[in-house]
């Protein structure tokens, strides 16, 4: 199905397959959460709830201790790959 289209349409199609997948799921799970059942069982798969503290960190707040040299000792800098899709319109 995607095999005639460029590289650029193929990765857009997928994106875009995903994109509403996630939705989908995304909804499915706020379902789950608001039934308020902590197993859910169904014939393929069970779904079980959990709910788990989690602990941040306030960068600012940290960054408000340090001085400059500081920070920068402990700033890891990384190179990170980013694509945008633009979806073309008929107009051009």
């Amino acid at each position: 199905m995607l095999d005639n289209l460029s590289t650029a349409d193929k990765y857009a199609t997928l994106k875009a397959r995903i994109d509403e997948l996630e939705a989908e799921l995304k909804a499915v799970r706020d379902d789950i959460i608001a039934s308020g059942v902590e197993n859910v069982v169904g014939e393929f798969a069970d779904v079980k709830v959990t709910l788990s503290e989690r602990a941040t960190f306030d960068q600012t707040l940290a960054k408000s201790f340090l001085t400059a040299e500081q920070i920068a000792a402990c700033t890891k800098k990384s190179v990170v790959t980013t694509l945008r899709v633009k979806a073309k319109t008929a107009e051009g």
